[in-house]
């Protein structure tokens, strides 16, 4: 199972989102995102964080949270334990030269209307929310959520 770090950074009443429009056989392609990536060897899911957000955006983190765990199960990709993050806080300028997508600044309204993965819409509105930190279990089959459970509890099953 791959480990991986995802941070929603706020500015007032907007949230830097990517829209992944350029890597090759991306699995989000054309999905609007958080920003994030991969571990690497030895990093924490704060590290990761930290250094995906640089590398994506040129920004540096300087006020953030670590609000979840979202765990992915799908019949066509690899399992994934996605460690969630939201920052207020940030210092530099916005680079546009995602190798992955477009970082663009979005109202939070504006963000709930776009092409997401359908479990996206659950742990956006537990960030919302203020909800206190939590486990996410969402099961996939191709791109539909068959199954999502919060804390050991059923929310959607089909």
């Amino acid at each position: 199972m791959k480990e991986t770090s995802l941070c929603y950074i706020y500015r007032g009443d907007e949230v830097l989102m990517l829209h992944r429009t350029r890597k090759k056989n991306d699995l989000n392609e054309g999905k609007w995102i958080g920003i994030g990536g991969h571990f690497e060897e030895n990093e924490s899911p704060e590290d990761c964080v930290l250094r995906e957000v640089t590398e994506e955006t040129g920004l540096v983190l300087t006020e953030y949270q670590y609000r979840g765990i979202v765990t992915f199960v799908s019949d066509r990709y690899e399992g994934e334990h996605m460690h969630l993050f939201t920052a207020t806080e940030f210092e530099g300028t916005l680079k546009e030269d995602c190798p992955e997508g477009d970082p663009v600044w979005i109202s939070k309204e504006k963000q709930k209307n776009l092409p997401q993965w359908e479990g996206d819409a659950i742990f956006l509105a537990l960030l919302d929310d203020g909800a206190p930190f939590f486990s996410l279990k969402l099961e996939y089959e191709g791109e539909i959520l068959r199954r999502a459970v919060l804390n050991g509890t059923v929310l959607q099953e089909k």
